[in-house]
């Protein structure tokens, strides 16, 4: 048999080998650092025999595959745990999840945080046994008593909904075996570093109608360091929290009259005003023309459009002359109903149209969370209307929009290639044309991406901008949606060259996706220390006492004028707690006046990217602090450099 390798190079094998074997083949090294395979795609256990021509990879912990391999294990560890601390548990499903594992279990006794060490002490002694997992099936039935003879019903549940002539796979270790189809590493000693993280309900197949058990979270790694390193991110990512500073800035609230509803207040106004007239500079520059769509259309238009069919759930609705009108939860239709407005021509195209428009989608309580999950939100969209030819060069024009803007911001990305979904519109063949258009525009400008296979919108095929921030994490913000449905579905046409009618394409896109929720990750991002040009207020007037206050006022009055935001702290309140307030609100420059300033016309400039900056002649200030702003240039924080 013939095994085609990650690198393109062929083992050939006269017999059948385990996925362990063939590592070993390959080097000692790679052996002993395997955790799992990839056969045909497919993640498989070292344990797994290849008896035939494939495509093979072996996972170790520095992949996705092989990590997650790790933490399943774990899920096993915990689960066998809690059999032996608490013999009456019954245990439901253990996954590993993006971060982690968790074991959903119902448990008589109320389980508490205060068990972690217990339970993590005796997933030590499990791990240190080193047991073997082996892998076995049973039938059907015998599989159903062999749980029921455990007093196991959620496993028994589980088997029952299998497909009948399904192989039903256990794994073992030691005296404790689960119903698992894999994949796991070999030896529970392979789980080097974990920690039991936290608990949660969680109903029973996720239906509300169901009894809740309770989930307890953990998350592992192959080395230590790596387990302290994401623990030290966690307890960051608590700091950088944007409700929380939210709440000490005074950027954003909400009220128990509109849950999920959020209020901005001044100072996040400045922020939101600040980052949209940079947006529409750029999108002036580029060609676009920005328009306002109502907020609510009758519902005929969102049938016609297929966002009833496919949305209706998280739509607002509301009776009005016996009409149904819908609150938008997408600006498309409005901007299509505006290019129907008048006769088009190629001459038009590209049309880009650009639209701020506030959109309101139901989301259930349980998923809301500050500025990130929202019920009501802006979108920067854009929706164009150009050539079939046109593909190509305008996809790279977004690209090189949307690459723009985040390089302004620092922010580093990855692109993700959408395709075809179950639930979508129209016919295979206009989605693989649909889906190429854009894979040929990324590869003609040597972008590298990843195949999002089955995530595609209703209408077509995407690509997807995941920024990352500064602890890793990676958030999917800009977007561009090929369409080819929506212009067939309003019969939209343009005059060609040729005289004759033709159908557009359209392209859906934006750059910050919910405005709300980009400004929620520049919160984090910058643990609310903004660039000057985003602060709220960029410079604070510090009077050593009140006998300074005319000069303060003097000094503020000048700034305002050069277009700075700026105030004056006239508290009756000593200079060092003036100082420590404006360093807890995150002002870029504080300007302290006493004596010697007020007589010699300076200021003496404290900044959060230097620390004391000595004194400093007024109009020199400005001109410094202006070409910061106008530039909008990110001076690096004090503990960056």
């Amino acid at each position: 048999m013939k095994i085609t390798l990650k690198d393109g190079s062929v083992k050939e094998y006269s017999s059948s080998m385990t996925v362990y074997e063939i590592a070993k083949d390959i080097s000692e090294g790679l052996a002993r650092a395997a955790c799992a395979g990839e056969a045909d795609g497919e993640r498989v256990d070292l344990r797994t025999v290849i008896d035939r021509d494939c495509t093979l990879n072996i996972l170790t912990d520095k992949d996705p595959g092989g990590l997650a391999t790790i933490r399943h294990t774990a899920s096993h560890v915990l689960a066998q745990a809690l059999k032996r601390l608490y013999p009456d548990i019954q245990l439901a499903i253990g996954p590993s999840v993006d971060d982690g594992f968790y074991y959903d279990v119902d448990s008589e006794t109320p389980l508490t945080t205060d068990d972690f060490e217990k339970i993590e002490a005796e997933m030590k002694k499990i791990i240190k046994e080193d047991l073997k997992l082996e892998r076995f099936e049973l039938p059907r039935d015998e599989a159903i008593r062999f749980f029921e003879e455990k007093n196991e019903p959620y496993k028994v549940l589980l088997i029952r909904d299998l497909p009948e002539g399904e192989p039903i796979s256990l794994y073992k270790q030691g005296e404790f075996t689960d119903l698992c189809a894999g994949p796991h590493i070999m030896s529970t000693k392979g789980i080097r570093a974990f920690k039991l993280m936290k608990l949660a309900g969680a109903y029973w197949r996720g239906d509300s109608k169901n009894k809740m058990l309770t989930r307890i979270y953990g998350t592992a790694f192959a080395k230590k360091d790596e387990l302290e390193e994401y623990l030290f991110r966690l307890e960051e990512a608590k700091k950088r929290d944007h409700r929380k500073i939210g709440k000490e800035m005074k950027l954003f609230m909400f009220a128990e009259e509109g849950p999920g509803f959020p209020f901005f207040l001044p100072n996040g106004m400045v922020i939101r005003n600040e980052l949209m007239q940079y947006w529409r500079e750029v999108h002036y520059r580029e060609g676009y023309v920005q328009i306002e769509t109502p907020i609510m259309l009758d519902q005929s238009l969102w049938v016609t459009s297929g966002h009833w069919d496919h949305y209706k759930d998280n739509m607002y609705t509301s009776m009005i002359d016996d009409r149904l009108f819908c609150i938008k939860p997408m600006n498309c239709p409005g901007s299509i109903l505006v290019y129907k407005n008048e006769p088009r021509s190629y001459r038009d195209l590209p049309l880009r149209f650009a639209e701020v428009g506030h959109v309101h989608r139901h989301e259930e309580s349980g998923a809301l969370h500050g500025l990130m999950r929202v019920r009501a939100f802006h979108q920067d969209d854009a929706h164009e209307f150009i050539a079939m030819d046109q593909v190509e060069e305008e996809v790279e024009h977004i690209v090189k929009l949307i690459n723009e803007v985040y390089e302004k911001l620092e922010f580093t990305y990855h692109i993700e290639l959408s395709t075809m979904p179950e639930d979508h519109m129209g016919s295979d063949e206009d989605w693989e044309k649909a889906t190429n258009g854009l894979k040929g525009a990324l590869e003609k400008m040597g972008l590298p991406y990843e195949i999002n296979e089955g995530d595609g919108a209703f209408y077509g095929p995407k690509i997807d901008f995941h920024v990352e921030d500064c602890l890793g994490r990676s958030w999917q913000c800009g977007t561009c949606q090929l369409d080819f449905q929506l212009p067939l579905n309003f019969d939209l046409k343009y005059i060609g060259a040729d005289g004759e009618e033709h159908m557009p394409v359209m392209i859906h896109r934006v750059v910050f996706g919910s405005v709300e929720r980009f400004i929620g990750i520049l919160i984090e991002n910058y643990a609310g220390k903004f660039p000057t040009w985003l602060s709220p207020v960029q410079a604070k007037v510090l009077p050593i006492s009140d006998k300074f206050l005319d000069y303060a006022n003097e000094v503020n009055k000048k700034i305002r004028a050069a277009g700075i935001r700026c105030e004056v702290d006239d508290r009756a309140e000593k200079i060092g707690f003036k100082i420590r307030a404006a360093t807890l609100e995150r002002v870029p420059y504080m300007l302290v006046v006493g004596a010697k300033e007020a007589e010699s016309g300076q200021i003496s400039v404290r900044s959060r990217f230097a620390g004391d900056e000595g004194s400093k002649d007024l109009n020199d200030f400005i001109r410094d602090v202006k070409e910061e702003i106008d530039g909008r240039i990110r001076r690096p924080e004090k503990n960056e450099e």
